[in-house]
């Protein structure tokens, strides 16, 4: 039996497979319970007393370096295996380009980087919401054109549940769980049902802000607007504000800068007029207040939003607002030195 012993030990020390089958089948050959190995310690019973010690002995090394072979075999296959896997024929060639922030995230932190500043903290929403936070907590009539299907997009099934049309909503979900003083931004994508042309889109960016505690004023929105200004555009941007009407605010404003082109002497840009305008203000009318739960007797506030797009376009005078959603390369390589 020893003799037997050496001479499967050096077949084991040799043995070889080209796959995984062939490696089962030694397996099968030397370990399992009808194996060589087995069969052997089956017969152990028959050694002579004086030699079963030296052979116990070399049957456990046989049967350990068989499996420790086997083993060993195994992994090589698992190696090869997890290499041919991580091969990926389809990714793009070394070396890979690093890429950059898209530009609508570059102005979009720009914006938040501004009104954190000033005190302003980031509050998200649903971008599928209801008529209620959408509409008629910002006291929207029954009739308002916002609500026809030309200008919303309603879920069919739903009518009440429609893609928000600005981020008004994230307001009134911070004014239902929040007490005054709140003063917030909102940015987040909003969808209305537009043609897609290069100066308008089914889908924009808005940054919205909030602010409502005791005595707050009009002055106080007129500063903080041009602080924001010229902190954009630069030191010398001037602000102006014009009357306009929003459901939502009372009184109401557009603002316009002075043009950063021609430095407010006129130009194309501008139509020759000296300014750009690029957000809509106002003070929070007491209705979206009271609709929302806070006292407008003993509470006042400002809103303010405006298009991401918008403030890009002027920033970097982007002509066809399409190019943003289009993911080309070679606009987006263009943005590289403003990261």
């Amino acid at each position: 039996m020893l003799a037997k012993i050496e001479q499967l030990l050096q077949e084991v020390e040799n043995l070889t497979a080209s796959n995984a089958d062939e490696l089962e089948a030694l397996r099968i050959k030397y370990l399992s319970k009808k194996g060589i190995i087995n069969a052997l310690m089956a017969d152990f019973r028959n050694v002579p007393a004086e030699q079963k010690k030296e052979v116990g002995m070399k049957l456990n090394e046989l049967k350990n370096h068989a499996q420790e072979r086997i083993n060993t075999l195994k992994e090589a296959f698992e190696c090869q295996d997890n290499s041919a896997a991580e091969l990926d024929l389809t990714r793009t060639a070394y070396p890979i380009e690093l890429g950059t922030r898209h530009p609508l995230s570059i102005v979009r932190n720009e914006i938040i980087n501004i009104f954190n500043r000033l005190g302003f903290t980031i509050a998200d929403g649903p971008e599928v919401e209801d008529d209620w936070h959408v509409f008629s907590s910002m006291n929207f009539p029954e009739d308002h054109p916002a609500r026809d299907m030309q200008d919303t997009f309603f879920i069919e099934s739903h009518p009440d549940i429609i893609l928000r049309t600005h981020t008004s909503s994230v307001q009134s979900r911070v004014m239902e769980v929040s007490k005054p003083p709140i003063r917030v931004i909102c940015p987040g994508r909003v969808y209305r049902n537009e043609a897609i042309s290069y100066r308008a889109h089914c889908f924009f960016h808005q940054v919205e802000g909030l602010y409502i505690d005791k005595n707050v004023s009009f002055t106080d929105l007129k500063q903080v607007l041009l602080q924001f200004a010229q902190e954009m555009f630069g030191p010398e941007t001037k602000i102006r504000l014009r009357p306009s009407y929003f459901p939502f605010t009372e009184p109401s404003a557009e603002m316009d800068i002075s043009c950063d082109i021609c430095g407010g002497e006129g130009c194309p840009f501008c139509k020759y007029t000296g300014w750009v305008e690029i957000l809509g203000c106002g003070m929070v009318d007491p209705a979206v207040l009271e609709a929302n739960g806070i006292d407008s007797k003993v509470y006042t506030g400002y809103a303010f939003g405006m298009g991401v797009e918008r403030i890009a376009n002027l920033k970097y005078k982007v002509k066809d607002l399409r190019m943003f959603s289009e993911n080309d390369t070679r606009f987006l390589e263009e943005f590289e030195a403003a990261n």
